[in-house]
């Protein structure tokens, strides 16, 4: 299907406080996540290099031991094995693309 409407994705909850739509092409993954001010990610790493991007609000990115605020229009990259972690400063909304796909992350479903 060469067209989605990401508002009619079943939403699934990752995480506390973290909301996504989760879809899958043949060698990417996108999470559309809307998340409330205080939720976090814990310092993790995987194979995947992922790519943040700050619809809007705040949060607080650490990558490989480097914290930066990503705002409204701001993308984070995270290279594959390197450790970060995720602070929501105020309620936000980010665009997250893993490639290789990460079929676990939100039980994805394959576009």
């Amino acid at each position: 299907m060469p067209f989605i409407d990401t508002k009619n994705l079943e939403p699934k909850q990752p995480l506390p406080g973290w909301e996504g739509r989760f879809i899958n092409s043949e060698k990417m993954t996108f999470g559309y996540y809307a998340v409330t001010a205080g939720s976090t990610i814990h310092e993790h790493s995987h194979l995947q290099e992922e790519v943040w991007h700050v619809i809007e609000g705040q949060l607080e990115v650490t990558i490989d031991g480097e914290t930066a605020i990503a705002g409204e229009g701001c993308v984070a990259v995270i290279p594959p094995h390197v450790s970060h972690s995720v602070r929501v400063l105020v309620d936000s909304k980010a665009i997250v693309v893993d490639s290789p796909t990460r079929k676990a992350v939100g039980a994805a479903s394959t576009a």
